[in-house]
Order: structure tokens, then C-alpha cells, then sequence
């Protein structure tokens, strides 16, 4: 636009007397770059290729916030202490890298989002003297399943068997 003046202390529009205009000239300009994006960086040793690919993956850090806030309940809530809130994080931290690890380990066929929603449902429930029942499964666990051998579609367990799978992923 021309013909607008700025108060250099507020930057609201000031009046004037003349009407604003376009300024066609300016609008010619700015549409050789429609459908460009430039990025500025201060990685002056990376080729634009590694630039490139490097903003490309920007929105798995911006997931990533989503996923622990949302998914893993980042936010400490109900604890007040110092050592608890670091605890709290901590723990949905490392929660993050597991999801981040099977992602990849699934080849990122699923999200972020519907692992967590997948291992949050799989719960066990006491029936009992030595068993438990398992009534959740989905193809997300019958996934990790097959890619990690931890059996966790099989609807009854032992609590000897869940002990055997406790023991088997320390290896």
C-alpha cells in the first residue's frame, strides 16, 4: 500500500489526507516469489540439500511437544515439589523416546499418537491366585508384538509368564 504513514512511537496507521493505493509495482514483485519459501539459518557449512532436509524434519520436534503434552500428560499437575515435577518429566521423556523408538521400529506406520493410545489400553487385571487377563488388544500391539516378541495379544498370563517377559526385556 501507499500513501499510509506509521507513528514511529505506537505503530498505529496515522491519518492522512490522500487515500492509501496499492502499489502495483510492489504486488508484481512479490508474485515472482509466490510458492518460494526461504529459509534463513546461520548453518553456513551445510549444503542447501542438508538445509532442506533439516527443515523437512522440523515437524517431528513441533510433534513431538504435541505428543508429550497431550499423549504422555506432560504437564505436572498434581505434584508440587521440585524433585517430583524433574521426576514427572523424566519419566514422560523416556516415555517419548520409547514411542520415538518403535515408531521407527514399525517403519512409522503408526503415530506417535495412536502407540500411546495402544500401550496406555493394554492393561492387565487380577483374576486370580496366579492369573491375569489381558481384554485389550488392536493391530498396533499385534505389530509390537511380532517386532519386539512380547506377547501383548495373548488375553491370559501367568504371573510366572509375565515375570518371564519382565525379564526377558532387561537383556
Amino acid at each position: 500500500m501507499k500513501n499510509i504513514e506509521f507513528d514511529s512511537k505506537t505503530g498505529e496507521v496515522k491519518e492522512t489526507k490522500s487515500a492509501p493505493v496499492f502499489d502495483e509495482e510492489k504486488i508484481r514483485e512479490e508474485e515472482k516469489w509466490d510458492g518460494y519459501y526461504a529459509i534463513v539459518t546461520s548453518e553456513l557449512d551445510k549444503t542447501d540439500e542438508e538445509i532442506i532436509e533439516i527443515y523437512r524434519g522440523l515437524w517431528k520436534i513441533e510433534e513431538s511437544f504435541k505428543v508429550t503434552k497431550s499423549c504422555l500428560e506432560a504437564r505436572p499437575v498434581h505434584v508440587t515439589r521440585k524433585d517430583h515435577i524433574q521426576a514427572h518429566f523424566l519419566i514422560c521423556f523416556v516415555a517419548l523416546v520409547i514411542i520415538r523408538l518403535l515408531e521407527n521400529q514399525l517403519d512409522n506406520r503408526f503415530s506417535a499418537q495412536k502407540l500411546a493410545e495402544s500401550l496406555s489400553s493394554a492393561t492387565g487385571y487380577f483374576l486370580t491366585e496366579n492369573l491375569y487377563h489381558f481384554g485389550y488388544t488392536d493391530e498396533v500391539l499385534g505389530e509390537i508384538e511380532k517386532s519386539t516378541d512380547i506377547p501383548l495379544c495373548k488375553k491370559y498370563l501367568t504371573l510366572g509368564e509375565i515375570k518371564n517377559i519382565f525379564a526377558s526385556t532387561k537383556k
